[in-house]
């Protein structure tokens, strides 16, 4: 007689076993921990390696005031990312700045904070607005209280430098980068720990060239990651 069913039962037990497991797991787990992570994996891949603006929104960087992290079961840089995200959230909401002019998003490296030129910047100038110096401010005590690498990546759209001093985005958006990390190492952050690179328009978000499309792609991007990732592709 043919034991081949028995090989057949085996693993439809193996399967059932560990389909309990899974729901035991899943009603252990807090609802907005469950709701993160489905999110998150709905999500398509966070990055292709050449083009880092492609970084997708995490679900769990969104709700990181929902969190209760001394009940998840997270590595430490998992911890740390969130932490420094709920930071960066506290901070956008006492500065007043929309949800529409700002964005986080993470990945393996560190935690990425967005936020429009228009918020920032006057038209065409890379002079800081009052917003500009909290943010900026609130940028510095992370440094501070972290140790973290910046990377600071300006964008400018297709017409931003069209009127002003500079004679195209790419001087504009550097300027940009550049006025920020002068501002973090004037006030003690060490120069090596800060990277500012200048993308012009070759980096939107938005494919287009309608006014909402550009109002999205002239932003200032923080990327704030491990020492150890300063050679990774991804950081720049």
């Amino acid at each position: 007689m043919s034991s081949a069913w028995k090989v057949a039962y085996a693993d439809f037990v193996t399967a059932l076993m560990a389909f309990f497991l899974l729901m035991w797991i899943l009603n252990m787990t807090p609802p907005e921990t469950k709701e993160g992570l489905a999110s998150y994996f709905a999500q398509e891949a966070l990055l292709d390696a050449s083009n880092v603006s492609a970084i997708s929104n995490n679900a769990l960087i969104n709700r990181t005031d929902k969190l209760d992290l001394s009940e998840s079961k997270m590595s430490e840089l998992e911890r740390s990312h969130y932490l420094i995200a709920r930071k960066l959230q506290t901070m956008l909401m006492q500065d007043g700045i929309p949800q529409s002019a700002s964005g986080l998003s993470a990945d393996d490296v560190g935690v990425q904070l967005r936020i429009s030129n228009d918020a920032l910047f006057k038209p065409g100038s890379a002079d800081f607005s009052p917003v500009a110096l909290k943010v900026l401010d609130g940028v510095l005590g992370i440094l501070r209280e972290y140790n973290l690498y910046l990377v600071i990546r300006g964008h400018a759209d297709s017409e931003e430098a069209v009127g002003s001093p500079y004679p195209s985005g790419w001087e504009l958006s550097a300027a940009r980068a550049a006025a920020a990390a002068r501002y973090l190492a004037e006030r003690g952050v060490a120069p090596t720990r800060i990277r500012a690179v200048g993308y012009g328009d070759t980096r939107p978000l938005e494919p287009g060239n309608s006014e909402e499309s550009r109002k999205r792609n002239r932003r200032l991007e923080f990327h704030f990651h491990r020492p150890d990732a300063m050679a990774y592709s991804i950081v720049y």
